[in-house]
């Protein structure tokens, strides 16, 4: 497939994401950037949220991870549901009782102003670090594929997808993010389906012989029973349950599009909606996953990881589902990146620079604050893909899981506390507690086979965070209770 067929179709779709920006941001204020002014259609929202959780890092590494460790990924995804559930039924009323523009605002009313600072500046580390390295998964396929035979610098592939984001975000934020994430989810989900579909009719394979034929060879293997393996199902279903509600409850990206909608029973029809579609979705990746490699298979293709899938859909398929692969992968990159960079800067500009605070700010200064931190992040945002561009994993998924523990474990022990207790703390102590936190995390991490043997540590390490990050706050115990 020529580059620079496949470089106008990214043109093409960004100008369509463009239009769909113009139209769903007249008239938009800094109500609708942040919030949307809380009229988001709630099926819109549940299903845009397909897209921006999966993102390329599930489009590219959830299919690649199969050949090693088979379906275990999807004992993330059943613990993701139950924590889906807590997510609807335990926070979001907590959210739309406050009236919340930012989540992190229930930490000032209930721990104090300084664990708001913390947990909004743990939020915002979090999102750059996370949706950074998925953006630059995305970014090194379309450098690897078209950008290069240019002759263009990584670097300015990076920075011109950063532009495109900026341009279609700048002015609507989320009122246009939940029109341009549902059109990017569609256009996921059919690259998704081309694909299976080409493979199992290369192969020969009906859907239930695609089915048999990955049992046959262990791909399709779900559960593991041992209790020393880092995969072990109560493990990971634990696991899944905390990283959904942290990286989506309590995730400012996350719920500015659910608080976005207009009542809390659509916003908690939002939310388990989505749950259900985004669990039969990833298996379907994972089952991708499985014919990818017995495409490779049968065709004497040696990649693995990371790298099946691009190779398979760009070197080994007709040009109609290539371009198919390219529209479908930006498809999921977009919806990661736009709404990082929109809730990165509606917590720093409400969280961190209280502009909403700042009673003697006029709106138009405060549409000027917030448009130039959205350029800044845009700018750390490059940095940071960089960053992973001189790592150059190759699993991405593992990275982005193995950062949520740390980052996110403060957020879930922050939020927990809170809801679960009402005790006080000292409020200039939780910065602290939530730094000492991570650093013990690493410690345990680090040292895991010298302390614990043969039993393995994987990704509960991020309730392990959370758990040391509560007894820290019951410790540092304050004179009275917050509202």
């Amino acid at each position: 497939m020529s580059p620079v067929i496949l470089f106008s179709l990214v043109i093409a779709y960004f100008l369509l994401l463009l239009g769909v920006a113009w139209l769903t941001s007249r008239n938009a204020n800094n109500e609708s950037f942040f919030i949307g002014n809380r009229g988001s259609n709630w099926m819109l929202v549940a299903f845009g949220m397909i897209g921006t959780s999966l993102s390329g890092v599930t489009f590219v590494s959830v299919p690649g991870t199969v050949g090693s460790d088979a379906f275990t990924y999807f004992q993330i995804v059943i613990g993701n549901l139950i924590g889906y559930g807590v997510v609807a039924f335990v926070l979001l009323p907590v959210y739309y009782r406050m009236q919340l523009t930012s989540i992190y605002n229930y930490l000032q009313s209930r721990l104090g102003f300084r664990s708001y600072k913390t947990g909004a500046s743990f939020f915002i580390l979090s999102r750059v670090l996370g949706a950074t390295a998925r953006l630059y998964l995305v970014v090194n396929i379309l450098h690897l594929t078209i950008l290069k035979d240019f002759g263009l610098p990584f670097w300015v592939g990076a920075f011109v997808i950063l532009l495109m984001i900026l341009l279609y975000t700048f002015e609507g934020g989320v009122k246009t993010i939940v029109w341009t994430d549902t059109l990017q989810t569609a256009c996921m989900l059919i690259g998704l389906l081309v694909c299976v579909w080409y493979i199992l009719n290369d192969l020969g394979l009906s859907l239930p012989q695609g089915v048999q034929a990955l049992s046959d060879k262990g791909y399709s293997n779900i559960f593991v029973m041992d209790p020393d393996s880092r995969f072990f199902f109560v493990k990971q279903i634990v696991a899944g349950a905390f990283i959904s509600i942290t990286m989506t409850g309590m995730d400012q990206e996350m719920m500015q599009k659910n608080i976005s909608v207009r009542t809390l029973k659509d916003s908690q029809k939002n939310m388990m909606t989505f749950a259900v579609i985004f669990m039969l979705v990833v298996l379907l990746f994972l089952f991708l996953g499985g014919l990818l490699y017995l495409f490779a298979e049968s065709k004497g293709i040696a990649a693995t990881g990371d790298a099946l899938f691009p190779t398979v859909a760009l070197e080994y398929m007709p040009g109609a589902v290539s371009i198919i692969f390219i529209i479908a992968l930006i498809s999921a990159l977009f919806p990661s990146a736009d709404g990082a960079i929109t809730a990165l800067t509606a917590s720093f500009c409400i969280d961190i620079l209280g502009i909403q605070r700042n009673s003697a700010l006029s709106d138009a200064k405060r549409k000027r604050i917030r448009q130039i931190v959205h350029l800044a992040f845009a700018g750390v945002f490059l940095l940071f893909v960089m960053v992973f561009k001189w790592m150059d994993n190759p699993s991405m998924i593992g990275l982005i899981l193995k950062i949520a523990g740390y980052t996110y474990g403060p957020l879930l022990g922050l939020f927990a506390f809170g809801i679960l207790t009402k005790r006080a703390v000292n409020d200039r102590l939780v910065p602290w507690v939530v730094v000492i936190s991570p650093v013990i995390c690493f410690i345990i991490d680090h040292y895991q086979q010298q302390l614990f043997g043969g039993f393995q540590i994987g990704l509960e390490l991020l309730f392990i965070n959370g758990l040391i990050t509560f007894l820290g706050l019951w410790l540092v115990k304050g004179k009275t209770a917050q509202a």
